[in-house]
């Protein structure tokens, strides 16, 4: 007995000794690799304290060990490693060697990749993309509403609190969104915030490598890449890599001392976000932007730092491998170093060809979007990579275009001028064009919650070049006639909570109006996902006459008149003009209405009404 006793003691004593040597090593990112990537180098951080006393071995076909390198901090050591391109799937040990002995290690794994995963196609002119913000759309899962040790807890009376929703929520609904037409969906970000309050945005990140539990796991964010493309819906993740949260595990325990801009000292950004292409910008005023803060919870990331620089490209990479994911929407673009942006993209689309990426420049001027987008030939010799960007320049013409009264220099030809800053851009169908997004109010307020004003806006916003994205709830009308805030743009969509008197997924307790638009919307989007001359065929448009816009989509086997009329009356529109494009054709039916109009001379347009005319 007393043998056994000792026995015992000894393996409890060993076992114990173990569990606390492997839990000195707090972080290992990126958690695991995949055998077979077109970049054969891979960093991995590891994180534990006086990580860096020790050496590091591994031993497996394929992989070389390149160097080890410390930093000031000697609780992070970056391991580069070469994997070979016949290296295979597998797991290895990385052993840490102190006076010859192991006294540190942990089995990393090369995972198999997806068949085609390198041939993944990202969203395109063909798609339709959904903006969610996920905490406010459906709560699948109440389970996860509140989880212990995490610092803000639910409280859906309060705007700028946490409502619920989640991942989980996202999945049941994707029947929805795949009935009404939508092609991809872009999720606001879905990575752990675990902040004190206001995380229910997602906008800083507090684990780049884990997805927050309150919108569920890593595993659930996989099974909706999974199931949504399933059902023929790209999913587009929301990244940032201009800032973290100030509650991210690294802030207590920096790798370096340059790793966060202006620190420990706080200097807020100035937003001058001309610094990029002013050939006059100063010093200063370049620093401030690029280094400088959003706000005290934000600490803003140094890009420059070649560790985090590796760090956050292959970070990205991961969750595209991890997630199947088909495209990337980059927040606040022009703050992070631009030339690690460049690379970054360069590095992404190196591994994937046919991915996309939208950065978010929020100019109105199309002369500073353009500046970064890939094939961009800029004086400065900058070189930017980025395959798309979000169309502000064009969200803004729509709603002044719409609103204003019309006049030489206002209204409608506002819609032309923009698109005549084509010319600027390498590849302006590549676009993200939108009536709204979560920054900003709603559609339906910015036309005074005019109906037809509103459709007349997502008619152009759905038919014009680009690729088109909508916000949740645009769909039924969704309003904040409370106030502006973000809290009250960002409401929760019906029926998305157990409970809730309005269901937008069913149509129950919905208005007339609300269940009209919702079937405009089902119609225009199924009809637009069926038409691949609205996704590619070329665009004619003519300059704006007396309150009517009209512009072609068309190719060598169609061609589609779209019409917006502004006037509160019916117009008598004399068609001579437009011979250039309708040819032979002499009639043409509306797509929304199915009213079929003779194309011979002229036709009489409906007040306030946008048409879509299928030319025969």
């Amino acid at each position: 007995m007393k043998i056994i006793k000792i026995i015992y003691t000894f393996l409890t004593v060993l076992i114990a000794a173990s569990i606390s040597l492997i839990a000195q090593i707090d972080h290992v990112e990126p958690p695991f690799w995949w055998a077979g990537m077109k970049n054969p180098g891979l960093q991995i951080l590891v994180h534990g304290e006086n990580i860096s006393e020790n050496k590091v071995e591994l031993s497996y076909e394929g992989v070389m060990l390149k160097s080890v390198s410390s930093v000031e901090n000697p609780n992070y050591l970056f391991i580069d490693l070469e994997l070979a391109q016949n290296v295979l799937p597998g797991k290895f040990d990385v052993k840490f060697m102190n006076d010859g002995k192991v006294v540190h290690s942990i089995t990393y794994e090369l995972k198999e990749r997806e068949p085609g995963s390198v041939g993944r196609k990202g969203f395109n002119n063909s798609d339709v993309m959904y903006l969610i913000m996920p905490d406010r759309f459906a709560n699948g899962d109440p389970s996860n509403d509140e989880v212990t040790g995490m610092r803000e807890g639910l409280n859906r009376k309060k705007p700028f609190g946490r409502h619920g929703g989640d991942i989980k929520g996202i999945i049941n609904s994707l029947d929805y969104l795949n009935s009404t037409g939508f092609t991809s969906i872009w999720l606001n970000p879905v990575l752990e915030n675990d902040q004190p309050e206001w995380s229910y945005h997602g906008y800083a990140a507090t684990d780049f490598y884990k997805v927050d539990r309150r919108f569920g796991s890593n595993e659930d964010y996989r099974e909706l890449g999974r199931i949504a493309k399933e059902k023929g819906i790209k999913l587009v993740m929301d990244m940032i890599f201009n800032h973290c949260g100030s509650e991210h595990w690294w802030m207590k325990d920096m790798p370096t001392s340059d790793w966060i801009n202006y620190y420990p000292e706080y200097v807020n950004t100035n937003h001058r976000r001309t610094v990029n292409q002013d050939p006059h910008a100063s010093d200063i005023d370049s620093r401030i932007m690029t280094n400088g803060w959003f706000v005290p919870a934000m600490p803003d990331l140094n890009q420059r730092n070649p560790f985090l620089a590796t760090y956050l490209i292959q970070n990205s990479i991961w969750w595209i491998e991890y997630v199947g994911l088909a495209g990337i929407r980059m927040d606040t673009y022009p703050y992070p170093d631009k030339y690690m942006m460049a690379e970054w993209n360069r590095r992404v689309l190196e591994e994937y060809p046919h991915f996309n990426i939208v950065g978010e420049e929020w100019s109105l001027n199309p002369a500073i979007v353009s500046y970064w987008q890939k094939g961009q030939i800029n004086r400065d010799g900058y070189e930017p990579n980025l395959p798309s960007l979000m169309d502000f320049p064009l969200q803004s013409a729509l709603q002044r275009g719409l609103t204003e009264k019309e006049s030489w220099d206002n209204g409608l030809i506002r819609l032309y001028e923009v698109l005549v800053n084509d010319f600027l851009y390498p590849d302006p169908d590549n676009l993200v064009v939108f009536p709204d997004n979560h920054d900003m109010s709603r559609f339906y307020m910015q036309v005074g919650m005019d109906i037809d004003l509103f459709k007349t806006g997502i008619v152009y916003i759905l038919t014009t070049r680009g690729i088109p994205q909508i916000f949740y709830g645009t769909e039924i009308l969704m309003s904040h006639t409370e106030s502006n805030s973000h809290g009250d743009i960002r409401k929760d969509f019906p029926g998305g909570w157990e409970g809730d008197e309005k269901n937008a997924f069913t149509g129950k307790g919905l208005s007339k109006k609300e269940i009209r638009i919702q079937s405009f919307f089902r119609k225009l989007l199924n009809w637009r996902k069926e038409n691949p001359v609205i996704h590619t065929g070329k665009l004619t448009h003519f300059v704006p006459e007396n309150g009517v816009y009209v512009y072609f989509r068309y190719n060598d086997k169609k061609k589609v008149m779209i019409i917006l009329n502004k006037n509160d009356k019916n117009h008598h529109l004399k068609l001579e003009r437009f011979s250039e494009i309708l040819g032979d054709c002499t009639k043409g039916k509306d797509i929304l209405s199915e009213k079929v109009y003779n194309l011979s001379n002229e036709i009489v347009l409906p007040s306030l009404t946008p048409l879509i005319l299928e030319l025969q």
